[in-house]
């Protein structure tokens, strides 16, 4: 497990930098956290990780193939790392808190490229306890590890790092960059204006109406709100796709960053951020990030393979119609791979889920 572990710090420090958008300069960034900044960070109980038995059985049997040994010998691989947005107002970042985001970051470690799997936060999955529920009730039941194992159990995934960033922080990491040039449609106004308002009464502080629409520059509170729109025309999957392209807008923009930008970015954010990564994981390595990219997203269930329906008490949620689909969808996006087969977990978690649904979707 360490040996692993450490095989893979050299390449963690992205989710960090690309993917949460918190620095792309990393000489930058290795001056600012060394004057100023602080992780705070969460050693998780390994005890407490799930990995399903079957998924590690077929991956040692693939890596024991001559021809799979000799080309390890020449890459790194791949690492999958569990990516949360809570809405934490009293800045309480673990159990407790529902994640409004979650997301898979699968990073290739040899081409350097990072792909970004939102999962719909109303999914209706087993959540790690036999219990089925909104996968998002997981991180509130039982912290990151719970989230993590709900994400391991239901899509044969291996991951044992994670990332949690509060939306305060995402505020403030906008602001600090001075803004972000997004697209605004007529129907997003009032909705975004309604979230605006809910946050400055909840922060006792002003805030600034958006009063038209089309492309134009968003303050961290505007662009905050404009991520937690869900009454539009595609409801919460367009939610996690706006999400996404905050993000890459705020990579966009901290390109050009100054250091007193970066700086004042990397103070505001980093105190609203707990991961299982510790600060000097991420300064020992930092040299090697500067050459990755994100180069697709999408969102789980998939297109065509998801239904939306009212289960009972647990209200409107995302169905996975067919679950082993989907994981093999995913696999296919993440490595890729042709022809995955679901692990028996799966297909068990899928029959539940039609078992437990079906009486709703008809």
């Amino acid at each position: 497990m360490n040996k692993k572990r450490h095989g893979f710090l050299g390449n963690i420090p992205l989710l960090v930098v690309e993917i949460l958008a918190l620095l792309l300069a990393v000489s930058m960034m290795v001056v600012v956290i060394t004057m100023t900044g602080e992780v705070n960070h969460k050693e998780l109980d390994e005890e407490k990780i799930r990995i399903n038995d079957e998924i590690v059985k077929k991956k040692n049997d693939e890596t024991q193939k001559p021809e799979v040994k000799e080309k390890e010998e020449e890459t790194a691989g791949y690492r999958n790392v569990a990516l949360f947005g809570v809405d934490a107002r009293d800045g309480e970042l673990g159990r407790g808190t529902r994640s409004d985001t979650i997301m898979i970051a699968s990073i290739n470690l040899d081409t350097q490229e990072i792909k970004l799997i939102s999962v719909f936060r109303d999914t209706y999955l087993n959540l790690s306890n036999d219990t089925y529920n909104k996968c998002n009730t997981a991180y509130a039941q039982g912290g990151p590890e719970q989230a993590i194992n709900m994400l391991n159990m239901n899509l044969d995934l291996d991951i044992t790092d994670y990332i949690t960033i509060g939306f305060s922080g995402l505020m403030d990491a906008v602001d600090a960059l001075g803004g972000i040039e997004m697209e605004v449609t007529d129907a997003e106004i009032s909705h975004l204006n309604n979230y605006q308002l809910c946050m400055a009464e909840e922060l006792d502080v002003p805030y600034t109406p958006v009063e038209k629409s089309g492309r134009q520059v968003l303050n961290g509170m505007q662009a905050t709100a404009y991520c937690r729109i869900r009454y539009t025309k595609g409801d919460d999957f367009r939610r996690a796709q706006r999400q996404r392209e905050v993000l890459a807008a705020m990579m966009e923009k901290a390109h050009g960053a100054s250091i007193g930008t970066l700086t004042d970015m990397v103070n505001a954010v980093l105190p609203q951020v707990e991961t299982s990564l510790d600060v000097n994981e991420i300064l020992s390595v930092l040299g090697s990030a500067s050459g990755y990219h994100v180069t697709e997203s999408d969102g789980f269930p998939f297109e065509g393979a998801r239904a939306g329906a009212n289960v009972g008490s647990k209200g409107s949620c995302v169905i996975p119609v067919d679950l082993e689909e989907n994981v093999r969808q995913l696999h296919q996006v993440l490595y890729p791979e042709e022809g995955y087969t679901p692990s028996r977990q799966v297909h068990e978690i899928g029959e539940e889920i039609k078992e437990q649904t079906g009486e709703f979707l008809q």
